[in-house]
């Protein structure tokens, strides 16, 4: 059986709301952070091969990285509909959505939460420098990309209820969890209002609700 070590705040929601929308039986423990650093315990960095959320173990194997894991379970989970088959018009956007996620927009959207912490806790005496260099790696780098990827989502949000279109996919679950962080931070106020919609309507399924509740403590920080 597959069981899903989670960590208390992190990226782990997302397998979580995978297996959810699945409906299958599924072992689960759950892990707490350092009340004082906000990091996994010992006992979850030994588990996880890169120390890290999430992470699951199924027998022998023991498997990290979220679209990784996504994958691993929708491949034993057989007859799920949350992937579209090879041939389906649907695979490319879904291939795209589904690998955006993690390889364009979460890393552009910690990478942004971490320059700001960073001129947070700056000294004062030379935060202004740094604020200005750092703000400049957000104005020609990550903003741009972020924008670029808004764009294209918020466009094709007009045209379908989902990312991939017209069916929910592991894609939404993906990109779900890092639009909620998004959402968290400000990113989507007033500008992306099919996105805004979109994101409303992952939160409404029962499948998230569950997940939520299951895990009882989630509230998007630190991811």
């Amino acid at each position: 059986m597959i069981t899903l070590h989670h960590l208390e705040n992190s990226q782990s929601i997302r397998i979580l709301w995978l297996l959810e929308e699945l409906g299958i039986d599924y072992g689960f423990k759950m892990y707490d952070r350092d009340e004082k650093t906000m990091l996994a315990p010992e006992d979850y960095k030994a588990l996880s091969p890169l120390g890290t959320a999430p992470v699951i173990t199924d027998g022998n194997v023991v498997l990290a990285e979220s679209n990784a894991i996504i994958d691993y379970i929708l491949d034993k989970a057989k007859g799920n509909k949350l992937r579209p088959a090879m041939s389906a018009k649907d695979r490319a956007p879904y291939l795209f959505w589904f690998h955006a996620a993690q390889g364009s927009y979460q890393p552009a959207l910690t990478m942004s939460f971490v320059l700001s912490i960073t001129v947070a806790k700056t000294p004062a005496l030379i935060r202004p420098l740094i604020r200005k260099v750092l703000g400049m790696t957000q104005k020609l780098f990550l903003k741009p990309r972020l924008k670029a990827l808004m764009d294209k989502m918020e466009a094709d949000l007009s045209a379908h209820d989902f990312l991939a279109g017209d069916r929910f996919t592991a894609a939404d679950i993906a990109m779900g969890y890092t639009l909620y962080m998004a959402d968290l931070r400000g990113e989507l106020q007033g500008t992306y209002p099919e996105t805004k919609a979109y994101l409303e309507r992952m939160n409404a399924r029962p499948a998230w609700q569950a997940a939520l509740e299951k895990d009882g403590k989630f509230q998007g920080i630190p991811s």
